[in-house]
């Protein structure tokens, strides 16, 4: 029978957010795979936590994650940690994921941080759609091919980015969606020094042309706005409701729901028009 993987969400700061059942599941695993040993070690000594590690990263996951799945075949039980945050988002832990999937090795999420999700509820920016974009590549043409796929995205657009590439990145983003865009920028989350930034796109670049960045972000955009030039006016949505009462047989009260559902107009506005143009 085969063992079990555990993706266990660890403290992107603040080592209180580490939950109880966190820690029962880095007990009792069998071994833990880690994304820098030297950094999980410090977490697993601050809570007395013995455990062989594993090292699973970037540059090497498809070594450590053959290893890693024999272990799991055998029966063993295997917790999966990051340096900070979730497993598997935006991290090579997808790739073992899959292959545990493949072979049918059940995966459970134990919950906790989650970078994207803190930037993004105090951002201040619509949170009921979003899209999470991770890391822009280095290659210049690979990052405008991506922002250039998302120039009519409306949806709330998420980004990590580090200190280092933070200038390069806001000039690439003024370029695509204009420096008005909206931007909330957040760093240190749950430390000491947390900050976010609520301004535009143009402002913030200037801002940090002033001010060195430090430590890692996370920039949560404002989606497109909506394209207005497509919209009915009042007058040719009221014929619109007449033309499908003469089509269809609706009811001027069904008509007009119609049509408000795909314009976005008041009801008691267009219907008051749809009077009128009977008139």
């Amino acid at each position: 029978m085969s063992g079990i993987l555990y993706l266990v969400a660890t403290p992107i700061g603040n080592l209180s957010d580490f939950s109880p059942r966190a820690l029962e599941v880095l007990s009792q695993a069998d071994f833990i795979a880690a994304e820098d040993t030297r950094v999980s070690v410090k977490l697993m000594n601050h809570f007395s936590i013995k455990k062989p590690l594993l090292s699973y990263h970037e540059h090497n996951h498809v070594t450590a994650g053959a290893q890693i799945l024999q272990r799991l075949l055998a029966g063993e039980t295997c917790a999966l940690v990051t340096d900070a945050g979730t497993p598997a988002i935006s991290d090579p832990g997808e790739d073992i994921v899959r292959l545990c999937t493949q072979h049918g090795i059940p995966v459970y999420s134990i919950p906790g941080c989650c970078a994207l999700i803190s930037a993004l509820a105090v951002s201040g920016l619509p949170t009921g759609r979003f899209t999470f974009e991770g890391f822009l590549s280095v290659n210049r043409r690979s990052r405008r091919e991506h922002l250039a796929s998302l120039a009519s995205e409306k949806r709330t657009m998420i980004f990590y980015e580090a200190p280092h590439k933070l200038l390069t990145t806001l000039e690439d983003l003024c370029t695509a969606f204009g420096p008005e865009r909206r931007v909330s920028l957040s760093r240190e989350l749950t430390k000491l020094h947390e900050q976010t930034l609520r301004t535009t796109l143009g402002q913030a670049l200037s801002y940090f042309r002033q001010t060195p960045p430090r430590g890692e972000f996370v920039l949560v955009i404002e989606g497109a706005p909506e394209d207005t030039s497509a919209l009915l006016s009042l007058q040719e949505a009221a014929e619109l409701v007449l033309q499908l009462q003469t089509e269809r047989g609706l009811k001027t009260k069904e008509a007009v729901r119609q049509v408000c559902a795909d314009t976005g107009l008041a009801k008691n506005e267009l219907y008051d028009a749809v009077l009128k143009a009977r008139n």
